[in-house]
């Protein structure tokens, strides 16, 4: 499967839990149901995804977690903020750089409609 297909059925399963959730819990619930929803789907998830970064070519545990890695392809970073900021966007572009994929989704669950807090972040794509 191509990150673009399965970037769309991370675009639905997205849309499925903001209508059961709606706006305005934390990111952790938002992660946690999304993980669920991608599963029932029979994707390959993986939570919290240690991600080491690259320094004088020297793998580093540095304390950072991606939200979900899709069929080991697309990276998903959940929010639940106001605005997505460009802080945002770059910080998930520098985690396709670390990890070598090509394509990331940052995901505002906290808004009216979510797929008006979706953006696509590719690497080379």
């Amino acid at each position: 499967m191509s990150e673009n297909q399965i970037s769309s059925k991370i675009i639905g399963a997205c849309i499925s839990v903001h209508k059961h959730l709606g706006p305005g819990l934390l990111e952790s619930a938002y992660e946690v149901c999304l993980a669920y929803e991608l599963q029932k789907l029979g994707l390959d998830v993986k939570r919290q995804q240690l991600l080491r970064v690259v320094y004088d070519e020297v793998k580093l545990d540095a304390g950072y977690k991606i939200d979900l890695l899709v069929e080991n392809k697309v990276i998903v970073e959940v929010k639940s903020v106001n605005t997505l900021a460009n802080i945002h966007m770059a910080q998930l572009l520098t985690y396709l750089k670390l990890m070598d994929k090509k394509l990331g989704l940052l995901v505002n669950f906290n808004t009216v409609k979510v797929v008006d807090g979706i953006r696509r972040v590719a690497n080379g794509l």
